[in-house]
């Protein structure tokens, strides 16, 4: 799924923060968005295995969460949004398409790496790959809530995180055309500080 989409489903579960505890303000919202980003941070270092950890951060949030609930303040709620964040887009890719650079072809039965089993997820394409039409709706889906509850910044961040998905959406075929292109006019030379899976799938 698209990375804009983590984000926003990291955004309403701060949203539900924030409905229940307003006076915190909107730094744990920031927080759950940035957990919802921070597995991507991998896209060209081993993706979706690096620091995609389906089990472990859903281990890690269990107690950052119970610290929440006992004392809620902003960094303790910020730690915790960060972790479910983190964990739902580990598990969340699980859902979605496989990792080769054109997954609308179901080639590739690598979703997301489970750490804990030692072993590739397989996917499970409900939604078929990142920048679908079906994940551009998911997306449309999770803005609501905060579009709803909040305004200024928030509400700023989120309108342009779904202008940026409809573009993908838009762009996501014809960059893979634009990508292979730019691969195989490469020099050799070059190609050794490429990515070996954006070389493995375009050769």
């Amino acid at each position: 799924m698209m990375a804009t989409t983590h984000a926003l489903a990291g955004i309403v579960l701060g949203t539900l923060v924030f409905l229940v505890a307003p006076d915190v303000g909107i730094v744990p919202v920031a927080a759950a968005a940035l957990g919802g980003l921070f597995p991507d941070f991998d896209l060209y270092a081993g993706h979706r295995k690096t620091l995609h950890f389906p089990v472990y951060f859903s281990l890690a949030a269990v107690p950052a969460t119970v610290l929440a609930f006992a004392v809620p303040t902003v960094a303790s709620l910020s730690l915790a949004l960060f972790l479910l964040a983190a964990a739902t887009h580990s598990v969340m890719d699980a859902f979605g398409g496989g990792l080769e650079l054109k997954p609308w072809e179901a080639t590739s039965e690598r979703a997301v790496y489970d750490h804990f089993r030692g072993r590739w997820l397989p996917p499970k394409r409900w939604i078929r790959y990142d920048g679908a039409p079906e994940d551009l709706l998911l997306a449309a889906v999770f803005a609501v809530p905060p579009m709803v509850v909040f305004d200024g910044p928030v509400e700023l961040a989120v309108g342009v995180a779904i202008a940026v998905s409809a573009t993908y959406v838009l762009l996501r075929k014809p960059l893979v055309v634009v990508a292979e292109r730019l691969v195989a006019a490469l020099p050799t030379t070059v190609l050794g500080y490429v990515p070996d899976r954006f070389v493995e799938d375009f050769s």
